[in-house]
C-alpha cells in the first residue's frame, strides 16, 4: 500500500460524507411534513339538534362540532328558504378550536312560516389533501311553525265551589302537544276526545282547591303545539267560596305506640314517640299525596263512569273534607294538617262498594292511608278508599259501580275502623259529596257532554 492510499484512508477516517448528512436531513423533514399533512384525515364532526322536523317561533337550533386532530379553522351556517340564502353564522378560529356550540334562536324574524333547511360547513386546520378532506358539509331539513294553537270555548256556563270540581269542554283548531287547564301552580289535563267537527274536542275535569280563595282563583285553558307555540284563554266562571270546619287531634302515647309499629323501615329509629309520630304526618304524608299525583296520571282518556257515586250504606259522617286540624300534645299544638276526604263510620269491617265504574290503579298498603285501593275513572277522576282491613281487587281489575272491592278497617294514621273516602281530579283532592248528588252531576258535568 502506498503511502498516499494510507492518508487518505486517515483522512476520511469513518466520517458521514456531507452528501449522506444531507440525504438524512431531507428525509427527516420530508417525514415529519408528511406526519403533519397526514397526522389529521378526519373531518369536523357536526350534528345539529332538535331531532323534531317541526319549530316554531321559541325554538332554538343547537350546531355542535367536535374536531380533537387539528381544530376547527372556520364555520357557516346558513338558512335556506325558497330562494333566499340567510346568513346565521360565520366564524373563523385562526388558533385552532377543538370544539364548538352554537346556539340560534329563531325568535329574530328571518325566517317565514313554512320549510326551510339548514346547510353547515364546517372546516378544520388539517393539511391533507390541502384542507378539502377537513371539510364537513351537512343539511337538514325543518318546518317552522308560527301560528299557536285557536282556543274554541264549548262550555259557557261554569259554576264551582270552592273546593269541588268542573267539567270544560273545548276545542283548539290543531292536536296539542299539552293542553288543559292551568290554576295557579296546578295544571289539569285536557284530554282529546272522538268527533270534533272539523277541530280537536277536548274534555277537562278542572277543580277550585280548597287552599285558594275565590279572589285568587284564576283558571285558564292552555295549549301547546308540537312545535312549542303556546296559546292561553280565560272563560266565564263563577264559583262560591266555602268556610271549612276547624278541628283537633288530642295524640296520646298510647296511641302513638300503637300507631308507629305500622311504620317500620319508614321512619328514622331515633327520637321520641313524638318525633317519629310528626315526620309520619308530615314527611311521609306529603310522599303519599305525591304518590296520589303519579297515580293521576294513569287515567283513562274517556269516561268510565255513568250516574251518581255510591257512598258506604249505613255510615255516618265523621271528619269533613278539608277540616283543618290542630294537633295537640299535652295540652301544646305539635302540628297542623288538612284532612282532605270523608270519614264514613259503620260497622267494624264493614263491606266497601266501589264508588262507581272504574279500573283499579293501586291496591296496596300507602302510608297515612294504610291499606288502599284507587279506582280510575277517566278524565283524571279517581276515587280513594283508605285506612281498609283487607282488599279484595287487584291493579288492573275492571269494577263496576257497587262491587264490594274492600273492607272497612284502622290501618295507617286511624283512630279506629273507619272508611276514609277521598275523590281526587288530576291529583288534586275534591268534595266527595258532589259526586253523590245527582243534580250536580247532571247540571255541571254531563249536561256539558256531546
Amino acid at each position: 500500500m502506498s503511502k498516499d492510499t494510507r492518508l487518505t484512508k486517515k483522512k476520511s477516517g469513518g466520517k458521514l460524507p456531507l452528501g449522506g448528512l444531507l440525504a438524512i436531513i431531507i428525509l427527516l423533514a420530508t417525514a415529519a411534513g408528511l406526519f403533519m399533512i397526514f397526522r389529521d384525515t378526519t373531518p369536523p364532526v357536526v350534528s345539529i339538534t332538535p331531532d323534531t322536523e317541526q319549530l316554531g317561533k321559541e325554538s332554538t337550533l343547537t350546531v355542535q362540532i367536535d374536531d380533537p386532530g387539528s381544530g376547527l379553522k372556520s364555520l357557516e351556517i346558513y338558512a335556506v328558504q325558497g330562494d333566499t340564502r340567510i346568513p346565521l353564522a360565520a366564524k373563523s378560529y385562526p388558533g385552532g378550536i377543538m370544539q364548538v356550540r352554537e346556539d340560534i334562536p329563531l325568535s329574530a324574524g328571518t325566517l317565514k312560516e313554512g320549510k326551510f333547511s339548514i346547510e353547515i360547513t364546517a372546516r378544520d386546520a388539517s393539511l391533507y389533501p390541502f384542507g378539502d378532506a377537513g371539510v364537513t358539509k351537512i343539511g337538514k331539513v325543518y318546518s317552522l311553525d308560527l301560528t299557536p294553537p285557536r282556543i274554541y270555548v264549548e262550555s259557557p256556563t261554569n259554576n264551582l265551589n270552592q273546593g269541588g270540581a268542573g267539567l270544560m269542554v273545548y276545542a283548539l283548531s290543531e292536536k296539542a302537544a299539552n293542553t288543559g287547564i292551568q290554576v295557579g301552580e296546578r295544571f289539569f289535563p285536557g284530554h282529546l276526545q272522538p268527533g270534533g267537527e272539523g277541530k280537536f274536542l277536548y274534555y277537562c275535569l278542572f277543580a277550585h282547591p280548597w287552599d285558594t280563595s275565590a279572589k285568587d282563583f284564576q283558571p285558564f285553558i292552555v295549549a301547546s303545539d308540537v312545535a312549542g307555540n303556546s296559546a292561553k284563554r280565560s272563560f266565564n266562571y263563577h264559583t262560591n267560596p266555602r268556610a271549612f270546619r276547624q278541628d283537633s287531634i288530642n295524640l296520646s302515647d298510647n296511641f302513638m305506640e300503637q300507631t308507629i309499629p305500622e311504620f317500620q323501615g319508614l321512619v328514622p329509629n331515633q327520637g321520641s314517640l313524638l318525633d317519629q309520630y310528626l315526620y309520619i304526618n308530615n314527611t311521609i304524608r306529603k310522599e303519599n299525596r305525591a304518590k296520589l299525583v303519579e297515580f293521576s296520571r294513569q287515567t283513562s282518556p274517556t269516561i268510565l263512569w255513568s250516574g251518581p257515586f255510591v257512598r258506604l250504606p249505613n255510615a255516618a259522617n265523621r271528619a269533613r273534607f278539608a277540616d283543618a286540624r290542630d294537633y295537640m300534645y299535652k295540652g301544646k299544638k305539635v302540628d297542623h294538617q288538612t284532612h282532605l276526604g270523608l270519614d264514613l263510620a259503620s260497622v267494624k269491617q264493614a263491606p266497601v262498594p266501589a264508588g262507581n265504574d272504574g279500573r283499579v290503579v293501586y291496591a296496596d298498603f300507602l302510608g297515612i292511608y294504610g291499606n288502599v285501593v284507587v279506582l280510575d275513572h277517566g278524565l283524571g277522576l279517581q276515587s280513594l278508599y283508605a285506612h281498609l282491613s283487607s282488599v279484595e281487587v287487584h291493579p288492573g281489575d275492571m269494577i263496576t259501580r257497587g262491587q264490594i272491592i274492600a273492607h272497612t278497617g284502622a290501618t295507617g294514621l286511624a283512630g279506629g275502623d273507619h272508611l276514609h273516602y277521598g275523590i281526587i281530579v288530576a291529583g288534586t283532592p275534591t268534595q266527595p259529596i258532589e259526586w253523590w248528588d245527582s243534580s250536580w252531576i247532571k247540571n255541571n258535568i254531563t249536561s256539558k257532554i256531546r
